[in-house]
């Protein structure tokens, strides 16, 4: 017993460690080690027993101050006797982690997943895309998709076994889905669970067949889904439709269907949230004198009268013009910016009604000023 480890060496932390410290050194080498990440490799079951031990015993506040105090002898009476033990601590398969385990969220280790193959396990959830015009994600519409998603087999109704048969209990594992075997190690009796290679952790033997699922208990077929988008709905959402999924095993639920949006550009609008965007040419005429324009929304054309003296770049806004909120009463604002069209070439009569405005207007520019800001 001269090779067994301090207990704080073990988890790599000094002997002043708090509760939260111990704790995050256990989770640390528990994820590096976990043997359903290392299947048969002896070492990371090794380094997994040894943490567990030190863990055991230093997440006690009692046998912490005894162990501080004693070493071994004061935490296991029975250290280095004939058995091999440690004062009981056993480890079954890594059961005796197993309240270890799921307080961290690893689940049972040593094959404690196979266990849940006999029992109501949920269907997996499908992943789908679905393309909106603009309008469409504005004002919502309907969608029908077309799936192709695994369900219960209408023969056998799910359970794999052909008319007049049933499945049978596994004889090896006894319908437990998993195995037992008992080795003696230099850390006691160490109790190896692991799937039955013989149901493949099922627990029951499926001897007559379905013919038309070959046994499986589900079918894959391709189903039409409607679907409803409500208004206002922004692009990249991902939608759940619950329990439109592939089918459940062993009675568990069926999984859902999870669509994504995505809403195609469109030719005059852009988006901002609830708002909508847009730019509208105008002639310096217009800007000068204001004009009364005809400008396209989402509800068609609406008429806007724009002040004389209106300058590039301004914007307006029609209220009540923009997206729907989403799941809520009301709308948002649409938002209207000017550009200012400058001929590129004019006739000599044009050049010279030009020239005789700018020398009425007094023929000179506005001072420099910084860029951006406005008179």
């Amino acid at each position: 017993m001269a090779d067994k480890r301090d207990y704080y060496e073990v988890l790599g932390v000094s002997k002043t460690a708090t509760d939260e410290e111990l704790k995050k050194a256990f989770y640390k080498i528990a994820k590096e080690n976990h043997p359903d990440l290392h299947p048969g490799d002896k070492e990371c079951e090794q380094r997994m027993k040894e943490a567990g031990e030190a863990y055991e015993i230093l997440s006690d506040k009692e046998k912490r101050a005894k162990y501080d105090q004693f070493g071994f002898a004061g935490v296991d009476p029975s250290y280095a006797s004939q058995d091999g033990g440690y004062g009981g601590f056993e480890f079954s398969g890594f059961g005796g982690l197993d309240d270890l385990f799921n307080m961290f969220g690893f689940g049972g280790g040593g094959g404690g997943r196979s266990r849940g193959k006999n029992g109501p396990r949920p269907g997996e959830d499908i992943r789908l895309g679905v393309s909106l015009s603009f309008e469409e994600a504005a004002f919502g519409c309907d969608k029908t998709l077309n799936v192709s998603r695994v369900e219960l087999c209408d023969d056998c109704h799910g359970s794999g076994c052909a008319a007049g048969s049933s499945a049978e209990t596994c004889p090896d594992c006894h319908g437990s889905g998993y195995t037992v075997t008992t080795q003696r190690t230099f850390l006691g009796m160490s109790r190896v669970q692991s799937e039955c290679p013989r149901c493949h952790g099922k627990g029951k033997i499926v001897k007559n067949p379905c013919p038309k699922c070959k046994g499986q208990g589900r079918v894959r077929r391709q189903r039409t889904v409607n679907v409803h988008i409500d208004a206002g709905i922004q692009n990249n959402v991902t939608m759940s439709l619950s329990g439109q999924g592939n089918a459940g095993f062993n009675g568990g639920p069926a999984g859902d269907i999870l669509l994504t949006v995505s809403i195609r550009p469109h030719e005059l609008f852009e988006r901002d949230g609830t708002s909508v965007l847009c730019e509208i040419p105008i002639t310096v005429t217009q800007a000068m004198l204001g004009a009364e324009l005809e400008v396209p929304t989402l509800d068609g054309k609406a008429k806007f009268t724009i002040p004389a003296g209106t300058q590039h770049g301004d914007t307006f806004r029609l209220r009540g013009k923009g997206i729907p909120y989403f799941r809520s009463a009301g709308r948002g604002d649409q938002y209207i910016t000017v550009a200012i069209t400058i001929p590129k070439s004019l006739n000599a009569e044009q050049r010279e009604l030009v020239k005789k405005l700018d020398e009425t207007l007094g023929g000179t520019a506005e001072k420099p000023r910084k860029f951006g800001k406005k008179k």
